[in-house]
C-alpha cells in the first residue's frame, strides 16, 4: 500500500494523521474511494479469525482479540465474526491495528483501527477528538461533508477518554460513519480507536459500536 506523507504534526501532535490541505488536494486520486479500498489493501495478507455469533451489539466476550502492547497503542480490541486482523502490514503510518471486513456483495465493508498519540490534557480531550474525527473525515472522504451524531466523555478501563460520531455524505451520494474514541493513556501518552463503516449497513455498524465499547487500555 503506498504510504502517504508523514503524519507528524506540531507538538502536541494530534492522535490521528490530519494532512495539510494542499497535500489533501493533490491526493485525492489516491484517496478516491478510501475507505473501500483501504478496507481492501487491510485484508490482504491478513488473518482469518471465525468466531461465534453474537445475538445483538454488546461488548463482545470471549472473542480472540487483538492487544498492541504498551509501546505500540496499549489497546486491547474484540475481532467479530468473519472480521480479519492485521498487526500494522500494510497500514498507513498512524495506525498500528486493524481489523476488517468486506460488505456484503464484496464493495465497502468496514474497518476499526488503532493507533498511538502525544499527550492530549483531559480538559481538551473533546476538542482534541472532535477536530481529529474532522481530520479523518476529511482524509477519507475529501469531497464529502461531516455531521456530529455523537460527542461525550467516556472512559476506558478507567483512564478519561472521549468519543465522537460522525456521518460522512460524498457529492456522488456514498454515505460512511466514523466513530473515534481518544483515550488520554497517561501523561506522555494517548491512544485512539477509528471505526468505519462504507456505505453503513446496520450490522456492520453495531459490530464497530460493540468492538469500541468492548475496548481495554494496559
Amino acid at each position: 500500500m503506498t504510504t502517504p506523507p508523514s503524519a507528524a504534526c506540531p507538538r502536541p501532535p494530534a492522535p490521528t494523521p490530519p494532512l495539510p490541505s494542499g497535500q489533501r488536494r493533490t491526493r485525492r486520486a489516491w484517496i478516491s474511494g478510501a475507505v473501500g479500498a483501504l478496507i481492501l489493501v487491510l485484508l490482504a495478507g491478513a488473518t482469518a479469525w471465525w468466531l461465534t455469533q453474537d445475538d445483538d451489539s454488546s461488548p463482545p466476550a470471549g472473542r480472540p482479540r487483538v492487544t498492541d502492547t504498551d509501546t505500540v497503542a496499549g489497546l486491547s480490541y474484540a475481532v467479530p465474526e468473519g472480521w480479519k486482523r492485521n498487526d500494522g502490514k500494510d497500514l498507513i503510518h498512524a495506525f498500528t491495528s486493524s481489523i476488517t471486513t468486506a460488505g456484503p456483495d464484496g464493495h465497502g465493508g468496514a474497518a476499526v483501527l488503532a493507533g498511538r498519540g502525544g499527550p492530549v490534557d483531559v480538559s481538551a480531550l473533546r476538542q482534541r477528538t472532535e477536530t481529529a474525527a474532522r481530520s479523518n473525515a476529511e482524509f477519507f472522504h475529501p469531497d464529502g461533508k461531516s455531521t456530529v451524531e455523537e460527542s461525550r466523555a467516556a472512559s476506558v478501563s478507567g483512564r478519561f477518554a472521549y468519543t465522537v460520531v460522525l456521518s460522512v455524505h460524498d457529492e456522488s451520494g456514498k454515505a460512511a460513519r466514523m466513530r473515534l474514541t481518544v483515550v488520554a493513556r497517561s501523561s506522555d501518552r494517548s491512544a485512539f480507536l477509528l471505526g468505519i463503516t462504507a456505505s453503513p449497513e446496520p450490522t456492520a455498524d453495531r459490530e464497530v459500536d460493540a468492538v469500541l465499547a468492548g475496548a481495554t487500555a494496559r
